[in-house]
């Protein structure tokens, strides 16, 4: 008997072997390259060229040739569009131009931040944001980026902003939806209703929409067309996010899906 427990054991231990390299092999495929110690891939977003910084002035409306009326929202632009650093493959892994926007007074920046507006030949600049491009650079450091240059009336636009925070809100409100009976014997007035089942699954899926915090988010808005464009505003039709005074990133519109923005294209 004990010879027979000796030899299912042996038996045990080198099935175990045989499945233990296959196994690791998966992990370590599902495992990312950072956590195994070896080189780490990064992908980002490419952007469709070098835009310019602004300041949202508030909407209005403008009249076409053909009289129809138009809403627009006024982009200000103030002193800034200054190129700080110009980055490429060769020296930083990717091509990407960084600019600089909005001028103030020196102490309203830390030291090397403002070291770094000075190796530039700018001047204090409070926002600093990069550009990332697929192709190398053609920009010089401390070159002004004047929106002129780069918008044209007609030519289709993406603005990026940061939204109105709305604090706390309900569902209702949140995400649009129905409302209960207000009458006397209704339970739920303006509650969101069943979150799930308490059996199977037992919990609330990821991602399920309900009450919390609205607003105060990145949001970009896709093919606005422009209306005019001079070098200290940029008007276009409809909306953008964000209420008066806040920053707007201004580029070229980049269709959704198209191959030449990909991070894996070649």
């Amino acid at each position: 008997r004990e010879r027979g427990l000796d030899a299912a054991m042996r038996a045990m231990t080198s099935s175990r072997s045989t499945f233990a390299a296959p196994m690791r092999a998966m992990q370590n495929a599902k495992t990312p390259a950072r956590r195994r110690g070896g080189a780490c891939a990064t992908r980002a977003r490419l952007d469709a060229g070098v835009g310019a910084f602004g300041s949202k002035a508030g909407m209005t409306q403008v009249f076409t040739d053909d009289g129809l009326c138009v809403p627009v929202t006024v982009i200000a632009v103030r002193d800034g569009n200054v190129v700080t650093q110009v980055k490429t493959e060769a020296t930083d892994g990717y091509n990407a131009v960084q600019v600089g926007y909005d001028a103030v007074r020196d102490d309203k920046l830390t030291k090397p931040e403002l070291g770094h507006c000075k190796k530039a030949g700018a001047p204090a600049l409070r926002h600093l944001e990069e550009f990332r491009l697929r192709d190398a650079p053609t920009y010089e450091v401390g070159a002004q980026i004047k929106p002129t240059e780069l918008f044209k009336e007609g030519d289709k636009v993406d603005v990026r902003g940061r939204t109105i925070g709305k604090g706390f809100q309900g569902a209702v409100k949140r995400y649009g939806f129905s409302r209960g009976l207000m009458t006397h014997g209704s339970k739920s007035h303006r509650q969101h209703g069943s979150i799930g089942s308490g059996t199977n699954p037992g919990r609330i899926y990821p991602g399920k929409r309900m009450h919390g915090h609205m607003g105060n988010e990145m949001v970009t808005t896709k093919g606005l067309t422009v209306v005019s464009v001079e070098d200290d505003c940029i008007i276009v039709k409809g909306n953008v996010p964000g209420k008066k005074g806040a920053l707007c990133k201004v580029t070229p519109n980049k269709k959704v899906g198209d191959a030449r923005w990909s991070p894996t294209s070649a």
